[in-house]
């Protein structure tokens, strides 16, 4: 059997140049991975927060931050959750992403409340491309806040793809997310390679 090759950052970020990436099975074997189907998040005015989410967001309940402990964001990632009790996290994705965020591709947006952290996600940016990971909540809402406040710093940034992949629940429908064809995708993705975005 061939040895799956070590996840570099170079590995990664050809592999998002041509819309894969990868998950680790339960045993940590990773596998690469290019959805029939990709899940797309819209950055223009199809993207939709509920009133109920958008309250919450104005608010300031919690305190939004960038990229100041991504290592504590992806392991929480990671970590199992109710309906989630396995992970396609591995210890060398850990690792690699981790790899990722200290060159500046991989960042992690985080919600705090009362100085404990909340909730948050993170992804890989590449050009005008944001690859979202994962994201995890230990307080209601507070992932939901990361992906607001994720959108508005793309939209800012001038940022034309966010991809979540899969829609693997009925939270992430709330906010506009649709599916697009795998050829659609690759379309999307070359003319997002071609933006010079700024985080």
């Amino acid at each position: 059997m061939q040895a799956t090759p070590r996840l570099t950052p170079e590995l990664l970020i050809a592999a998002y140049r041509q819309g894969i990436f990868p998950m680790a099975d339960e045993n940590g074997e990773i596998g690469w991975y290019e959805p029939v189907r990709r899940a797309v998040i819209p950055l223009d005015e199809r993207f939709h927060v509920p009133r109920r989410l958008a309250r919450t967001v104005r608010s300031g309940v919690f305190t939004v931050t960038f990229d100041t402990v991504f290592d504590e964001v992806i392991a929480a990632c990671a970590e199992p959750a109710p309906g989630r009790e396995t992970t396609w996290i591995s210890a060398e994705i850990i690792r690699a992403y981790r790899e990722l965020h200290r060159l500046g591709y991989a960042h992690s947006v985080e919600c705090w409340r009362d100085g404990q952290l909340a909730g948050g996600l993170y992804g890989v940016a590449i050009g005008g491309l944001f690859a979202g990971e994962s994201m995890f909540h230990r307080v209601r809402d507070a992932s939901k806040v990361a992906l607001v406040h994720l959108v508005e710093r793309l939209r800012r940034g001038g940022f034309v793809l966010l991809d979540s992949q899969f829609i693997v629940g009925p939270h992430l429908l709330q906010f506009g997310t649709f599916e697009i064809s795998r050829a659609e995708y690759h379309r999307l993705l070359r003319a997002a390679l071609a933006v010079r975005a700024v985080w």
